[in-house]
């Protein structure tokens, strides 16, 4: 039997308010278990929130950037159930009337198709605190510091078929919030988790299969890891006769695997009624408008324009729009070199291989745009080949160097352009290897161009990298055949 997947997402993306969302408490990732947690946060007796402005500032920006209806009055509800870390006994939380309605998120497939993912709405919560199990030796420890800060809960409707969609759906939304401005997507420090609905159904079927909640997943590998394990779990599960139990999970990244964490909950089980101690929270006219207005560029208008302004190939410019970090370092090496296509070239080759070795972000570079602008320039300028370039970036990499330019000229790497100069070098060259110039004098076209290939590299050999390429090989040639 052929088999579709189904998956939905819930995305809970920490804002980035310095202050929690009912409190004054402190936001601070790694601060001491419990003391960023204030008597608000504790729920203790005659305590009341206070709605923290900033965070309906920033649902209301994500809202706008998907599209969204927005809701005009929405409402805070109290969640109720107990666990440890939840020292109130409940959780507030939006219900029936969230602050973003249904909107929508276009996400680009590897084939370059782009499909449109519905959401079904983001509401405003608090999250819990932490259970601790590492170093209490068969008890728990609770850290109560995460407990009130502002979460945007983030809903897909089941419009995603598998798991390499779900990923670039995560990393669609990833890019968008980091772009607003209004969460650092800190994966490993749990700023940005998702929650993987997943069911299966016969191809063809139109009824949705029971779905498997996976809670918690933290990075895009375990997002798609996790889910090709549950969909596999499930057919298996169907084929050998079995059924499928509506619960939620939990996946080991260690035993890449998924297992059982308790039976899904419904939302009656929940048992929500609104929130008696938080009014309705009204948005005014004057408000949206204001938010509206203060919205950056978003990832899709950049790579639009990147590929209209700057003539760059769809792929280029959605790798750089991919950040918006990454997107203002290429824009201001362009700026200063005024080359897009080879500040594309270095932003995502030699930069990026640098990165990603040292295991850094762009933030982290130890280059900076305006140094490889500079070192850009030089290869324009025919100052220097593209290979000493390299070396002249390793350079700057190091730290050997403020530009280029004081590395070029401290080194001695000036590119000869000279041709007597060039000319003398190849007259060496060619007086050093007669034997193979009598060869490729006799041979036919295929044998004199890869043999032209060697003399270009014995040239460049002895003038140091030095020369000239475009200036050796015109040369040469001529030499090779007068």
């Amino acid at each position: 039997m052929q088999w579709e997947t189904v998956i939905g997402l819930e995305i809970h993306a920490q804002l980035a308010t310095r202050s929690k969302i009912f409190s004054g408490s402190a936001t601070t990732f790694g601060a001491e278990p419990n003391t960023q947690a204030s008597l608000i946060d504790l729920g203790m007796p005659g305590t009341l929130p206070v709605l923290n402005q900033e965070a309906v500032r920033m649902a209301v920006k994500f809202g706008l950037a998907i599209d969204a209806e927005l809701g005009r009055s929405n409402v805070f509800a109290r969640k109720n159930y107990f666990y440890p870390d939840l020292p109130k006994g409940y959780q507030t939380s939006q219900m029936d009337k969230p602050i973003v309605g249904k909107g929508h998120l276009d996400i680009t497939l590897e084939d370059g198709t782009v499909k449109r993912i519905g959401i079904t709405r983001a509401h405003l919560e608090e999250d819990a605190g932490k259970s601790l199990h590492e170093d209490f030796h068969g008890m728990t420890g609770i850290d109560l510091n995460r407990a009130g800060t502002p979460l945007l809960e983030i809903v897909s409707e089941p419009d995603i078929r598998s798991a390499k969609e779900a990923v670039a759906y995560v990393k669609a939304i990833h890019a968008l919030v980091r772009y607003l401005g209004i969460c650092d997507g800190n994966m490993a420090e749990g700023s940005l988790r998702c929650d993987c609905n997943v069911s299966v159904r016969p191809k063809g079927q139109e009824a949705f299969g029971t779905r498997a909640e996976i809670k918690n997943v933290n990075s895009f590998r375990f997002i798609e890891r996790a889910i090709n394990h549950e969909v596999q779990r499930q057919i298996e599960l169907i084929e050998d006769g079995g059924k499928v139990v509506q619960e939620t999970r939990l996946y080991d990244p260690n035993k890449d695997e998924t297992r059982s964490m308790r039976s899904k909950e419904e939302a009656n089980d929940y048992r929500y009624f609104p929130c008696p101690d938080l009014l309705p929270v009204v948005i005014e006219p004057d408000f949206l408008d204001e938010v509206r207005a203060g919205l950056p560029e978003l990832p899709g208008e950049k790579r639009a324009r990147f590929e209209s302004q700057f003539g760059l190939s769809a792929y280029d410019a959605s790798v750089l729009s991919a950040s918006r970090e990454l997107a203002d370092y290429f824009e201001q090496v362009q700026t200063v070199c005024g080359d897009a296509k080879l500040a594309a070239n270095w932003v995502m080759g030699e930069l990026s291989s640098l990165l990603n070795k040292d295991n850094l972000e762009i933030e982290q570079s130890p280059v900076s745009a305006a140094q490889l602008g500079g070192l850009i320039l030089r290869i324009k300028d025919n100052t220097i080949s593209g290979k000493i370039a390299k070396m002249v970036f390793e350079a700057l990499a190091a730290g050997e160097g403020a530009s280029a330019d004081a590395i070029i000229e401290t080194k001695g790497l000036k590119q000869v352009t000279d041709s007597g100069a060039i000319e003398a070098v190849l007259d060496e060259v060619l007086t050093a290897n007669a034997a193979q110039v009598e060869q490729y004098r006799a041979s036919d076209e295929a044998k004199r161009a890869k043999m032209f290939g060697f003399f270009v590299g014995q040239a460049m050999k002895a003038s140091k990298g030095k020369a000239n390429p475009g200036q050796v090989n015109e040369l040469l040639k001529k030499k090779l055949e007068g």
